[in-house]
């Protein structure tokens, strides 16, 4: 059975998260409706991460295997024209082996997070982001974000319900972007690791907004970090912020080669 690399972009908005549901929309749910429309039958695709209720996808990575060869753009032709209307778009799709899986196979999850400062509500950007409404300090929070880098027990900054074996884990990057825009301040987080526990970046991202707020300081991101305690975290912030920002593998599965 072909074997194909998917791309995912998704608002996660409507979906109560990327993990199939028996009674709620999920995003790997409308994948595998309309895989069923071109292949009649049961389809079960692995994605590279599960996204929590909200959460959104600029380049999720699954993985689909088929009864019969497909063009790889007529496959993601297809199934764009299936999953109308969700706000779910295959971005791209290419054949890869038939050992090739979009979770195991996968060195690297990057993820975005969004925060806009500004006193009035969001409209054009609802749901894209969390707004607070008070001022922040880039440069604390980055020196705050310096203290997680590495490898470290995060035990603190790991939901009560997460499932990964060990709260040990090596974080590559956390940077904070500052973007001053004429209707606010944006903020944006970007992470890097090869895998994430559950509830991390968004732990990570409300503990320093409390640093930028000036509620905390740099060294108290260190001492709740070797609690090693869940009560020692900041608050978690609201998930309407991140997104699942890219995927890397040992060889890129969407290089076109000979191109």
């Amino acid at each position: 059975m072909p074997r194909y690399a998917l791309k995912v972009e998704y608002h996660g908005a409507p979906f109560a998260g990327w993990q199939r549901q028996t009674d709620q929309p999920s995003v790997q749910g409308a994948i595998e409706a309309a895989l069923d429309r071109l292949e009649p039958g049961r389809h079960t695709i692995a994605a590279a991460g599960r996204t929590d209720a909200g959460v959104h996808g600029l380049a999720q990575v699954a993985h689909c295997d088929m009864a019969k060869d497909w063009d790889p753009f007529r496959l993601s032709e297809a199934l764009n024209w299936h999953l109308k209307p969700a706000p779910v778009a295959i971005i791209d799709c290419a054949p890869v082996p038939d050992d090739w899986h979009a979770r195991f196979s996968a060195i690297e999850r990057r993820y975005l997070f969004r925060l806009m400062v500004r006193r009035a509500p969001l409209t054009h950007e609802a749901g894209l982001m969390w707004r607070v409404g008070h001022s922040l300090d880039g440069a604390a929070m980055q020196a705050g974000a310096d203290r997680l880098i590495g490898r470290h027990d995060f035990t603190t900054f790991r939901s009560s319900i997460c499932q990964a074996d060990s709260p040990v884990k090596t974080l590559d990057a956390l940077r904070v972007e500052q973007i001053d825009r004429p209707d606010g301040t944006e903020f944006r987080f970007h992470v890097r690791a090869r895998s994430f526990l559950h509830n991390q970046v968004r732990s990570f991202v409300g503990t320093l907004e409390r640093v930028g707020a000036g509620a905390w300081t740099p060294e108290d991101v260190t001492k709740a970090l070797v609690a090693r305690d869940r009560a020692a975290c900041g608050p978690v912030c609201p998930p309407e912020g991140l997104y699942l920002a890219g995927v890397g593998y040992p060889v890129d599965p969407f290089t076109r080669t000979g191109a």
